[in-house]
């Protein structure tokens, strides 16, 4: 099973430059012929390229060191080097490339077309044809290639998840997840279970319009700090444009555990704080009796919009999903759906009753 890994250092070299050929025809009565030797092939380049089947970084554990092929020397007939091959590196999409010695971030992977060469070979010398001159007329040397660029990388990956689930350990987000997308994250009733983000695709209305969400690792109070799991995942959220704060229903006090998560977050990056999001309470299921879960709802719906569920038992999810459409994704639809259909969709949230 892979590992989790989303930041690792590694090391790039594009490739030398083929060496310029020292050449002369042969030719009768003409001392060496003259000069013919051709220029050096220009080194292979380094090229960084997203690949969507990939969700770590884990591949570049083993190996850190990566070196482009170097470029061929030249030989007569003023015949040229071939140039070294490229040498292409994939990454996860939302892989973003820094230069480790100064911190400068050089690339950001968001698109799965976009590709980056981050380092490129050196130039070929050129022959000891270039040099024929009226005072030497047979010219023994001919220029080395250049040597290829370098640069020590650090790649961190950030999901791009449309949606993040944040919530306390225990909360249900793993099960949430494994209900609404194909994703099978391990679940089970203890703290912590997941121990790295897990990303799903949700396909809505017949599969013609999808989008993306990611589970984050319980975040219990200092994860801004370093406290707990949460710190190490908080940057795969920073891209997302909703968040669900999930919570177990029973918890003591709701009001207080949301102000806690939202401080870890604006402590980490205020920015996540102009988010819109939606309170989900979990696990209604464990007192099976609607009119306490209106109680309930009614208690923190202050806090802002609110959508009770069981995500074990599949409780209100299409109404989970439909309040999501209208709060993330009002665009969207209404791109890929004509305006009826569209106001239909969005407006059935606002009258979709408790099961």
């Amino acid at each position: 099973m892979e590992s989790f890994v989303d930041e690792v250092a590694i090391e790039v070299y594009a490739g030398h430059g083929g060496a310029g050929s020292v050449h002369f025809r042969r030719e009768k009565y003409v001392e060496f012929g003259g000069p013919d030797g051709g220029d050096g092939g220009i080194g292979g380049n380094v090229i960084l390229r997203p690949n969507l089947s990939m969700y770590t970084l884990d591949k570049y554990l083993s190996k850190r060191k990566f070196k482009a092929e170097a470029g061929f020397p030249g030989v007569g007939d003023n015949c040229s080097g071939k140039k070294g091959e490229d040498l292409t590196l994939f990454v996860p999409l939302g892989t973003q490339i820094y230069d480790e010695e100064t911190g400068d971030l050089l690339f950001d992977f968001v698109s799965d077309t976009q590709e980056y060469v981050v380092v490129r070979g050196g130039r070929g010398g050129k022959g000891n044809t270039h040099f024929k001159s009226s005072t030497n007329q047979t010219p023994r040397f001919a220029q080395p290639g250049e040597d290829g660029e370098y640069k020590f990388l650090r790649l961190s990956l950030k999901l791009l998840a449309d949606v993040g689930i944040v919530g306390l350990p225990n909360a249900g987000k793993s099960t949430l997840i494994s209900k609404i997308t194909d994703a099978h994250p391990k679940i089970a009733g203890y703290a912590f279970t997941t121990l790295s983000p897990n990303l799903g695709v949700v396909k809505r209305r017949g599969d013609i319009f999808r989008f993306t969400i990611a589970d984050i690792p319980g975040i219990i109070e200092g994860a801004s700090m370093g406290i707990g799991l949460g710190l190490s995942f908080l940057r795969h959220i920073e891209r997302v444009r909703g968040i669900l704060y999930l919570f177990d229903s029973t918890s003591l006090d709701i009001e207080e555990d949301l102000k806690m998560l939202r401080n870890e977050l604006s402590t980490y990056n205020p920015e996540l704080l102009n988010r819109p999001y939606l309170i989900v309470l979990n696990k209604i299921d464990i007192w099976d009796d609607p009119e306490f879960t209106k109680d309930l709802i009614s208690k923190v719906s202050h806090l802002g919009k609110v959508v009770a569920i069981s995500a074990d038992q599949e409780t209100n999810l299409e109404e989970l999903l439909t309040t999501m459409d209208e709060t993330f994704f009002k665009e969207e639809i209404e791109k890929v759906l004509n305006p009826k259909e569209s106001k239909q969709i969005l407006s059935s949230s606002e009258n979709t009753e408790l099961e």
